[in-house]
């Protein structure tokens, strides 16, 4: 039992289980724009299964595609593959697994989830090797979580209706902003690697201002998002919550100072995502 446990909790140190936070409140703000309110119980359970099964699978693939590269890089040689607690034979059975659980979840939901659960598996399984030679990798790991506000939205209502392309476009611009920041701390290893990333082809102070575009572009769908929506007032100040918390995450960045780049990264966005749900709640249960 004990080693059951421990390979448990390696297998969630691989995914980075807590950063989760990320994408599924994103996903549950989609569920209650389209049931306008509270979904049905056994629809969040079963976007919550979809949810842990997509991201489980992308990451656990991305971490036996890149067993390599995190091997070398100094940032990443830590990690459970890299330093032998795990092999790249269970990161990619536990990606299967992950993946199949996805697909089983979309079948129970509807049709259309159910046809389009291989084009998920394949988005975010195929951006792990974007970076071998693309510019654009950033911009498809927002595709990847993009889907989440999407499929949550076909998990309720079986179509796709413009605020939900909008809310999936702001997820797109939010990820590819704060990933363009993460990749950051890689620009040296990256060149040494032969490996591709927005700051490596610009340098640090586009990067900064090319991310703060990208976060701002966020507020313009999420703002398009809630007309679509008929949101309420709630909706609107959560909107100018996630205004300052932009302002200060990029505040806390400059060209010559990125020593808060985890806060800026892992706390900030976590909070953008929570408010964001937690603001459309409050319409959805006062307006």
């Amino acid at each position: 039992m004990g080693g059951t446990l421990r390979k448990l909790r390696l297998f969630f140190e691989m995914i980075k289980f807590p950063h989760t936070l990320f994408a599924l409140p994103f996903a549950f703000t989609g569920a209650l724009m389209a049931a306008h309110g509270m979904p049905p119980f056994r629809v969040i359970c079963w976007i919550c299964v979809a949810m842990f099964g997509a991201r489980s699978g992308a990451m656990s693939f991305n971490r036996w595609a890149d067993a390599i590269i995190d091997a070398a890089n100094p940032r990443t040689r830590n990690r459970p593959i890299p330093r032998g607690d795990l092999s790249r034979r269970d990161a990619l059975l536990f990606s299967v697994a992950s993946y199949a659980l996805l697909v089983f979840a979309a079948h129970q939901l509807n049709p259309l989830c159910f046809k389009l659960s291989p084009v998920a598996v394949l988005i975010t399984a195929a951006y792990s090797y974007t970076k071998r030679f693309t510019w654009a990798t950033h911009m498809v790991l927002g595709l990847s979580l993009s889907m989440a506000p999407i499929g949550a939205w076909i998990a309720v209502r079986g179509c796709i209706d413009p605020p939900a392309v909008y809310l999936g476009l702001s997820v797109l611009c939010w990820v590819a902003g704060f990933d363009i920041l993460y990749a950051l701390q890689d620009i040296e290893f990256d060149k040494r690697f032969g490996l591709y990333s927005i700051p490596r082809l610009i340098g640090v102070a586009p990067s900064l201002y090319l991310a703060r575009l990208l976060h701002g572009i966020t507020l313009i769908f999420l703002v398009l998002t809630g007309l679509g929506c008929n949101m309420g007032w709630w909706y609107w100040l959560g909107l100018i919550v996630v205004l300052i918390l932009f302002i200060y995450e990029h505040s806390l960045l400059s060209p010559h100072d990125l020593s808060k780049l985890d806060v800026a990264f892992f706390n900030m966005n976590g909070y953008i995502s929570i408010v964001v749900f937690s603001f459309t709640l409050l319409d959805y249960l006062l307006h």
